[in-house]
């Protein structure tokens, strides 16, 4: 197991770093953000109604229709062919799919068939596969132009902080773990994992801020541990998050699409915790 998720762990991180380096060139479209964001969207939205099972379906179509149009919605205010705020466009297409879903619903009712819970389901997994990405994705726009990799380090640091928090936690919990921290959702997590897990976050967002070719925390080291603790906190809540559907929906993983992982969605849950997060901690420290 661990042999597979060092190689298959080593290949993701050169994918990440190969996409953000490509796409820094390849302004205002950053195609290969595009097809990260909405890609990674629409596979977890498969996984996660594959999860749910038939009794708790949402409306399948309207979660990938959501998905997509909320990707596009995060590039349509940052192109000179369309403009506007970018993010009255994210929240226009999030209202109109909330109208949408209802919509559907009341065109094929015919008897009560659990279509509140339903419609429920499905606003919630656009919120979490659809609008907490658009925080990452936001963040391709939101340094000067003339700050030269500025936003290629933000999105690695939102990126890479809240995983290296996973690998230290991985690491150290193995090495000298006891204290189990949750134990009924995530078993094998402990307090000394949790502290290990933080201390990587800590050095990694010191790391990127310091070695990258524009310091977005201005090389501020107190900024820099806050930034790493913030991240690794909501990654870890991103994580134990989906255990909670895991454990719910009696799964161990989301899938097996990720040798040595799981699924898509056990690979990308931190990271949409810590989009929000560090998309407020890059604004104000602009």
């Amino acid at each position: 197991m661990l042999r597979t998720r060092l190689w298959m762990g080593s290949i993701l991180i050169l994918l990440t770093v190969g996409m953000l380096a490509v796409d820094q060139h390849l302004a205002p479209w950053y195609p290969f953000l595009f097809v990260f964001q909405v890609g990674l969207g629409l596979l977890g939205c498969l996984e996660l109604i594959n999860l749910l099972g038939p009794e708790r379906a949402p409306q399948r179509a309207t979660c990938y229709l959501g998905i997509l149009l909320l990707g596009f919605a995060n590039w349509a205010g940052h192109l000179p062919q369309i403009g506007g705020p970018p993010w009255l466009w994210i929240l226009g297409v999030y209202a109109g799919l909330n109208l949408l879903i209802f919509v559907v619903e009341m065109a094929t009712f015919r008897e009560p068939n659990r279509c509140v819970e339903r419609m429920a389901n499905t606003l919630w997994i656009i919120a979490y596969l659809g609008l907490l990405p658009s925080f990452l994705a936001q963040q391709r726009w939101l340094f000067p132009v003339d700050a030269e990799g500025a936003a290629s380090i933000a999105l690695a640091m939102t990126i890479f902080v809240p995983k290296m928090c996973d690998v230290g936690a991985y690491f150290t919990g193995r090495l000298i773990g006891r204290h189990p921290m949750t134990p009924i959702l995530s078993p094998k997590k402990t307090w000394e994992g949790a502290a290990g897990g933080l201390t990587l976050a800590c050095v990694a967002a010191i790391a990127l801020d310091r070695l990258g070719p524009y310091p977005v925390l201005k090389g501020c080291l107190g900024c820099e541990i806050i930034f790493g603790l913030l991240l690794g906190a909501a990654g870890m809540l991103g994580d134990l998050a989906e255990s909670l559907v895991k454990r719910d929906c009696q799964k161990k993983d989301a899938s097996t699409a990720v040798p040595g992982f799981g699924g898509i969605l056990d690979v990308v849950d931190a990271v949409l915790f810590a989009a929000p997060v560090a998309f407020g901690c890059f604004w104000f420290s602009r």
